[in-house]
């Protein structure tokens, strides 16, 4: 089945108009994105950036340099060089000091991908300024819900075991241990059986009608909902994903939800449609092997989300042989 979906493009028509979609699985370029900005209380300010890559399918990496930089005062300035398909939003973010509206004004990320280059201009214009509500519905949380309650949700806490500092030889495994919690259970989770029906899109009543079968090719050809933003359930839950290296050289154990928004059909994604989020472990604490097949130097990121908003930890790792 991959070999035959390799390059395969899916033409979506939108019912009423004459527009045509197309998503592809590779040959096309990353888009760098600027997110947003917050104030900070020192007097210096936050800024978001994230990234949109166009493909479905193929991933990149990408070395800080020339190819991937953010000036001025980089190249380097926490950015990833890994990137995984479609929109990754509010990844990282770069401190400024308050003098940066009347100095610098402005960062730009370059990001070349596929020969193609793209920017990002990042500054503290009024239309970008963000907050966490912001936030939480961009990233589509708790289903999209706008309830005034979330004004006030807190993000998980986060604490990855051990030092941020690792080595280890190819083939070897390494265990990471994180603790997470999420201090105010908003958004709350829901029971199996409630997101399950929601996820399905029909009531959990007795009177409701069955589910009809579902056809599973029908569903891997059929494109997703398009709502404004890709929507996730609420509940806790912390995945691990490469941030710099070369993620196909890694492996996790076991296999980790996907961090990316996957918004098909059995995609192991939080935007999937029918995923419910697993329970969380005892004390919130997730055990995982990562095994590496090439030397190399690598950044592995821990991600807690109650689905609106999310926490994160880095350990960077030397592999060799």
């Amino acid at each position: 089945m991959a070999a035959l979906l390799a390059g395969f493009v899916f033409v979506c028509f939108r019912a009423g108009d004459a527009q045509t979609r197309f998503a592809y699985t590779k040959g096309q370029s990353v888009t760098p994105a600027y997110e947003g900005w917050w104030p900070n209380e020192d007097g210096s300010f936050t800024l978001f950036f994230g990234y949109f890559n166009t493909n479905w399918q193929e991933e990149f990496d990408v070395p800080v340099g020339p190819a991937n930089t953010i000036e001025p005062g980089g190249p380097d300035q926490g950015q990833p060089t890994h990137f995984y398909p479609r929109r990754n939003p509010f990844l990282f973010t770069v401190r400024v000091p308050k003098e940066f509206e009347t100095t610098t004004k402005e960062l730009v990320w370059t990001l070349t991908t596929n020969g193609k280059t793209e920017r990002t201009f990042a500054s503290l214009k009024g239309d970008y300024r963000v907050d966490p509500q912001v936030i939480q519905m961009e990233v589509g949380g708790d289903r999209g819900s706008q309830r005034d309650e979330l004004r006030t949700n807190k993000a998980p806490e986060l604490r990855v075991e051990g030092s941020k500092q690792r080595a280890v030889r190819v083939g070897e495994t390494m265990t990471l241990v994180a603790f997470a919690n999420d201090p105010d259970n908003l958004p709350a989770r829901k029971d199996q059986g409630e997101e399950a029906s929601r996820a399905r899109g029909r009531s959990s009543s007795a009177t409701a009608k069955p589910p009809e079968p579902v056809d599973p090719l029908k569903e891997l050809f059929t494109p997703p909902p398009n709502p404004a933003t890709p929507q996730s359930p609420p509940g806790l839950r912390l995945s691990w994903m490469v941030y710099r290296g070369k993620a196909s050289s890694v492996t996790f154990s076991p296999e980790q939800m996907k961090t990316w928004e996957d918004t098909r059909p059995f995609a192991n994604s939080p935007w999937s449609p029918g995923t419910l989020i697993p329970q969380p472990p005892p004390e919130g604490r997730w055990v995982v092997q990562a095994t590496f097949q090439e030397p190399g130097s690598y950044v592995l990121r821990a991600v807690a989300s109650d689905s609106a908003l999310f926490t994160y930890e880095n350990v960077a790792v030397t592999v060799t042989r």
